[in-house]
């Protein structure tokens, strides 16, 4: 026996969890406006809340509202100069340095109010209506008052993130599963059609092998959320092929598609499905078969794509629907462009249409060397 068998392994180290703070982007100009918006509504609150009236009021709505911009907009640009480290530390280490910035921002707004109420210039009648009377129990209820409100909003943020985070998983769960479902179906059908050209035509049987090969090469690919729209469509080209060989003459595709940005960044597995899709329910129970049109423009600086096929033919064999490709596209889309995404499915005349409506997003470290 070796020595070295003897030696007792090392025991391993408990994983320690990664994930900070996720918060939005205070950079973004949405973001600014929804603090603005938040704390002009809250000084109005509070100043009605405190029975003034006439000018009084005014004036105290004024001192409430500019206190709580600064300090609103303050403590956004702290959290926006700090995202990205906050992302990266420790759960509770990254929200003790929020709670800390976000109280410094508010201490430092209440001393520069204390520091002007203390200056002669401006006046004793001026510093009785526009500053606190009692500056430090005025400075100590801003920070308890500043601390219960941060520790709401890191709350806030933190079950937001992990409700976002669910979200992904359980997008990613879906895509393996509409994996799973793409597989055996093309599958079974692909080797069908490869081993029956291995007697007829050796070389194009070798090209669908690897056609074959680089579609499951893309379709397995777990390592990225999006890829080129160049890349997807290259994928369902791939498809088309592959499919072309088993249906013949009955399978046309049209592609209008040269206007389209290639670089614009896309879901992985986005146009593959719905070519999927219009060729399993809209060519395949068609004795004829029948034309698949794909078509895009983009308009400003949002994408269109277009998928259209043929219904089946009245009386003919139908199979049946499955509308998990275009809930999970539906689903990855959302997860890539919040809110500004939309994805349509519907009858029109005796065609079925799917349109798609996205951002045009590029990636530039990514589509530099395209």
């Amino acid at each position: 026996m070796n020595d070295n068998d003897n030696t007792e392994a090392a025991p391993p180290k408990p994983a320690t969890s990664t994930r900070g703070l996720i918060l939005p982007d205070f950079c973004a100009a949405r973001a600014v406006l929804a603090v603005v918006l938040i704390v002009t509504l809250t000084a109005v609150v509070l100043s009605v809340a405190r029975h003034t009236a006439g000018l009084i009021f005014w004036l105290d709505l004024a001192r409430t509202a500019l206190f709580m911009l600064w300090t609103g907009l303050g403590s956004a640009a702290a959290l926006c100069l700090l995202r990205r480290p906050l992302g990266t530390m420790p759960l509770p280490s990254a929200v003790v340095v929020a709670m800390l910035a976000m109280l410094t921002v508010i201490a430092l707004v209440s001393a520069g109010v204390l520091w002007l109420g203390s200056n002669a210039w401006l006046g004793v009648r001026a510093s009785n209506l526009l500053l606190p009377e009692q500056p430090w129990r005025f400075f100590a209820a801003n920070l308890g008052i500043g601390a219960i409100v941060a520790a709401l909003a890191l709350r806030y943020f933190y079950v937001a993130g992990e409700w976002r985070r669910n979200v992904e998983l359980q997008a990613r769960a879906r895509v393996h599963a509409l994996q799973a479902r793409i597989r055996p179906h093309f599958l079974f059908n692909s080797m069908n059609t490869i081993a029956a050209l291995t007697r007829s035509n050796a070389a194009q049987a070798e090209e669908a092998v690897q056609d074959l090969a680089d579609l499951f090469r893309a379709n397995l690919n777990e390592k990225r959320s999006s890829i080129t729209l160049k890349e997807e469509l290259e994928v369902a080209r791939i498809y088309q092929r592959i499919e072309q060989l088993r249906l013949g003459e009955r399978l046309h595709v049209i592609w209008d598609v040269t206007d389209l940005p290639m670089r614009a960044q896309v879901p992985g597995l986005l146009m593959q499905p719905l070519l999927e899709n219009a060729i399993y329910h809209g060519i395949e129970p068609r004795q004829l078969g029948g034309i698949v049109t794909v078509s895009g423009a983009l308009d400003g600086d949002v994408i269109g794509l277009t998928v259209r096929n043929p219904l089946p033919e009245a009386g003919g064999e139908t199979h049946s629907g499955n509308r998990v490709a275009l809930d999970n596209i539906r689903e990855r889309m959302e997860l890539l462009y919040p809110g500004r995404s939309s994805v349509e499915a519907s009858r029109v005349g005796d065609e079925y249409v799917v349109r798609l409506r996205f951002p045009h997003v590029e990636d530039p470290v990514r589509t530099s060397s395209l």
